[in-house]
């Protein structure tokens, strides 16, 4: 990176810490530091709950994936929206109305301490792994500009988000991740007309799309109904609906985030923001890594786009034999761009006979260059056994900093950083609530003080801070950091959402019960995933369904009378 771009990425980060830290300031007690004294109004929460599920891995992966399988992954977030009105209509006024802290609490209530607990097990499990992974993305950019070993440039950043988050607290999360979304937004939007300028100049967006589209990269709906495929319109609606629906309404990172409105109203109108916005915004920065295949279309890729692993073969016994790969890679390029043209001037002309040749020629050459690929990741294995070689999550950023002018790198840099620390922050800042509320202050220390209770959230900031950094620094052998995180969340919230579910609308059902068939559905869970029988969104129905089954049928076994809450 230039001066000029890390001056950008500099006081882009600076003024956003410090913008934290001033709207923090004062803060006295837990209700400040957990729920931010409940005050945000909505478009606040609404940037606040995008701003948590929007991580780094979010810009980094997503425009990958649509790089290299199309737009196939919007259909994750077909549920997104129905699972908002869901929550805004049951989960937002009954945490509104029993002034919770966390969404676990309530599960005491309603059933009891055991069912709370393994509840809130589940959760900061699920949570404190997928942080590490939110924390990793970043540190590949880092990694990539300054030619780090990951593992530094991983220590570097959890560092940073750590401190950030034990200091701010909710309050500082939520304000400095109203300013984050609003800077994320531009640079996106230049993003995405830098890729056009640098397209031919007889190449605009429709001809580029044309061009992705013949290419198979457009393919944003698919209607079959596979439980192997993962990602449909069905996975999406149901699988997705079941999985967004645990993710915000029962995991603390986002239930926090909606605790802080004001009022249900603002609560509400924070969530149906969200649900407005995400997919459209999603559908951009897919759509953004369909222009940056177009744009290589007529530009020879790089074979292989992760920068450290390809300057430690080039330095290697074996970069001979790279140098001639990379040659032959060349010259398969360069005849490419010729039938691409061809493809674009059949396009023009409604040339079906040329663009079905066109089509099979590309077809082919790219198969060539997957054979390449696989001699270039034989040579890094030979090289060092321990090597990446799934460098999905390096193409956008491969691309923005070999073509993006001075300035512009540093911002789309920086939303990287920004996004990460939003993910990392709420995600912290849950877990350590999360601990405090329905552990330490439940058993440990009953009748502490409230600068008591502020001192133990800190400390268990820094604690889950530390935990998740560990995660981190083995994320990298996890593949596509995107598709981790949701595999991840799946093992764990079809079981959480049907406890839920549970709680409010199967009253037959006690604590005793529904603690075995939670134990029981993640056991299902998992063996289900181990064996690979079906796309992991479905996980989360399965997930779901044997909670309530278990739970009624173990209900009606052990014959236990159900308290009234």
């Amino acid at each position: 990176m230039s001066t000029i771009d890390w001056i950008v990425l500099f006081f882009t980060l600076l003024l956003i810490v410090v913008y934290g830290i001033y709207k923090s300031r004062g803060i006295k007690n837990i209700d400040g530091y957990i729920v931010g004294d409940r005050e945000l109004p909505w478009y606040n929460v609404g940037f606040s709950v995008m701003a948590t599920q929007a991580s780094a891995i979010t810009f980094l992966s997503a425009p990958g994936l649509a790089y290299s399988s199309g737009m196939s992954f919007a259909q994750f977030y077909f549920g997104l929206p129905l699972a908002m009105i869901v929550l805004c209509i049951t989960f937002v006024p009954i945490f509104h109305r029993l002034r919770v802290y966390t969404a676990y609490e309530f599960l005491e209530k309603r059933f009891d301490v055991n069912t709370r607990v393994l509840t809130a097990l589940l959760f900061l499990i699920q949570r404190g792994l997928s942080t590490g992974i939110t924390i990793f993305a970043p540190s590949i950019i880092l990694s990539s500009i300054l030619h780090l070993d990951v593992t530094y440039t991983t220590l570097i950043i959890g560092t940073m988000v750590i401190f950030y988050t034990v200091w701010g607290g909710t309050k500082a999360v939520s304000y400095s991740q109203l300013l984050q979304m609003g800077i994320i937004f531009t640079a996106l939007l230049a993003a995405g007309v830098m890729v056009i300028h640098y397209l031919p100049s007889d190449i605009g967006f429709n001809e580029a799309l044309h061009i992705a589209g013949k290419s198979g990269k457009t393919n944003a709906i698919d209607w079959s109904f596979d439980l192997n495929n993962q990602y449909t319109v069905w996975t999406g609606l149901i699988g997705g609906f079941f999985l967004q629906l645990s993710y915000f309404g029962t995991d603390q990172s986002q239930v926090g985030r909606y605790l802080t409105g004001s009022s249900i109203r603002d609560s509400r109108l924070g969530l149906l923001m969200n649900g407005l916005l995400k997919v459209p915004m999603q559908f951009c920065i897919l759509l953004i890594g369909i222009l940056v295949f177009a744009y290589y279309q007529f530009h020879t890729p790089p074979l292989f786009f992760n920068n450290v692993e390809v300057a430690k073969i080039e330095n290697s016994q074996y970069s001979d034999e790279y140098t001639a790969i990379m040659q032959r890679h060349e010259a398969i390029g360069e005849e490419k761009k010729e039938w691409v043209e061809k493809l674009v001037t059949a396009i023009k002309t409604d040339d079906f006979e040329t663009i079905n040749a066109s089509r099979q020629a590309l077809q082919e050459k790219n198969q060539q260059d997957q054979v390449l690929r696989k001699e270039v990741e034989a040579l890094l294995q030979k090289d060092n056994p321990d090597a990446e070689l799934n460098d999905n999550n390096y193409i956008f950023l491969s691309f923005v900093t070999s073509t993006f002018p001075k300035g512009l790198i540093g911002l789309l840099i920086a939303i990287i950083f920004l996004a990460s620390m939003g993910a990392t922050a709420s995600a912290i800042n849950s877990l350590s609530s999360t601990t405090v509320v329905d552990i330490y202050k439940r058993f440990i220390n009953k009748k502490g003080s409230d600068r008591g209770y502020l001192n133990a959230s800190r400390l268990f900031t820094l604690v889950w801070g530390i935990i998740t950094l560990a995660v981190a620094l083995y994320a990298s052998q996890l593949g596509n950091l995107l598709e981790a995180v949701n595999i991840l969340g799946s093992l764990f919230y079809g079981t959480i959402l049907g406890i839920f579910l549970v709680a409010f609308y199967v009253k037959r059902i006690g604590g005793k019960a529904v603690f075995w068939a939670a134990v029981l559905s993640e056991v299902v869970v998992f063996g289900i995933w181990k064996a690979d029988i079906m796309a992991y969104l479905w996980l989360n129905l399965v997930g779901c369904v044997c909670v309530i089954t278990f739970g009624l049928i173990l209900q009606i076994m052990l014959k236990s009378k159900v308290p009234s809450v």
